[in-house]
């Protein structure tokens, strides 16, 4: 009998340091952002800071293979380490941490207290000893709580109550689009503090070519043609690949006088799930999973706080504005025009970004499929690596008629220079 209950005991661990557990909690959170309409720049707030968590229960609980963020994001102060008399299961742990956060950074606050129950039930079900169980939940505990405190000092709160942004009807300057005619998204994001960069200016995009109607020759001219021409003659791929990057996550269907809306992952939200797709496909252990999905949250924060940070300096319309006013006032783009101004293009930036990081977690030219979309009845495609995803969501965004190619391949490189400067900026992993 004893060495029964000494087997099982040890068998727990089967559950809670499979790597899957931790791929379903981050879809759980995702799942969450989806329902609660979260935009895309609080979306990726939300994930960073419930996968910081997790990555530092793990750090302290392997400090051979793992070092700590502290230090390395300069403004994280240093995370208190576990009491090494007692027993903790460390990937239960994080789990738990993870999950505190995102209970705390999303709403209605608590949303994934249900599901911590669940796991929870699935530890003690497995075995788990009630010291490992109470030691690793207090720890987990402990650690969300420094994180969301240090969280609260990130500027956001402020900018809940900063100025709204005044349109101003000038040629060239970007003003809300049908069929939302929404308000500015977000235009203080570029006062969020940074995980890596040390502002949100520190990787500088050029200035977009001068808003020019006239001059059929003007690069600007020449930009909106290309937008209407691709538009109008999409081929069965290329209308794919628009509808597969959408990620609207609030989208206003319009049919006669009624309106409905849709929901889709955001952005970071498709991110999320492609490291998951990366970590299962590698068959990466628990530790290298959470570090990955990690780095690559740290990686999309950075890219919108910096592409947003461009936005609102450039203040470029969106080529739907332009098209109606000056070509075509029937034209439509193909995919709904968010409400923000243009250049350069967010999808280039953060999936450039989470690509570098998740090539450096999983190497490259690994190709996958992306079947993350399936849910809500789009197809999969297939990459023969991050890098390319990223350079098809760049190009998705022009064929969705929402921003002019020059906008998706300056932002494609400026992307790829965040992701780079993650990757030498943040050692996690001791060789």
């Amino acid at each position: 009998m004893l060495l029964f209950a000494s087997c099982k005991n040890a068998d727990y661990k089967k559950v809670t340091n499979d790597p899957e557990l931790y791929r379903v909690t981050v879809k759980r959170l995702n799942d969450i952002v989806l329902e609660n309409n979260f935009p895309p720049v609080i979306a990726s707030r939300n994930y960073v800071y419930a996968n910081i968590a997790a990555y530092e229960v793990i750090a302290a609980g392997d400090s051979k293979h793992y070092r700590s963020l502290a230090g390395q994001i300069k403004h994280l102060p240093a995370v208190p380490q576990p009491d090494k008399q007692k027993n903790i299961d460390f990937q239960f742990a994080s789990l738990l941490s993870f999950c505190h956060v995102g209970n705390a950074v999303t709403f209605p606050e608590g949303s994934m207290s249900l599901y911590v129950d669940e796991l929870k039930e699935k530890a003690k079900a497995a075995g788990m000893p009630s010291d490992v169980f109470e030691n690793s939940v207090a720890y987990a505990d402990t650690v969300a709580k420094h994180i969301l405190k240090w969280s609260k000092k990130d500027n956001y709160a402020q900018t809940r109550s900063a100025s709204k942004y005044t349109v101003t009807r000038t040629d060239g300057r970007w003003i809300p689009t049908p069929p939302m005619y929404a308000q500015a998204l977000e235009p203080h994001w570029g006062e969020i503090r940074p995980m890596v960069l040390d502002s949100a200016s520190q990787i500088p995009a050029p200035e977009p070519p001068p808003y020019n109607m006239t001059d059929k020759n003007s690069v600007f001219y020449k930009s909106v043609m290309q937008v209407k021409n691709m538009v109008d003659s999409l081929t069965k791929d290329q209308t794919h690949m628009a509808d597969f990057w959408d990620d609207n996550a609030f989208k206003l269907n319009v049919i006669g006088h009624a309106s409905f809306a849709t929901k889709k992952f955001g952005p970071a939200g498709h991110w999320m799930n492609i490291a998951g797709i990366g970590s299962k496909m590698n068959k990466a252990d628990f530790n290298t999973t959470v570090a990955a999905y990690t780095t690559a949250s740290i990686a999309l924060f950075d890219a919108f706080i910096n592409c947003w940070y461009v936005k609102y300096k450039a203040n470029s319309v969106r080529p739907e504005t332009v098209i109606n006013k000056f070509i075509d006032p029937d034209w439509k783009t193909h995919i709904q025009t968010p409400p923000f101004p243009e250049y350069i293009s967010g999808h280039a930036v953060i999936s450039a970004a989470a690509a570098e990081t998740l090539t450096k977690s999983f190497g490259d030219n690994k190709a996958y499929t992306d079947s993350s979309e399936a849910e809500f009845g789009i197809p999969p495609r297939s990459f023969k690596s991050f890098r390319a995803a990223a350079l098809e969501a760049a190009i998705s965004r022009v064929y969705g008629g929402i921003h002019y190619k020059i906008a998706c391949d300056i932002g494609n490189q400026t992307g790829r220079k965040i992701g780079d400067l993650v990757n030498q900026k943040l050692q996690l992993k001791i060789k």
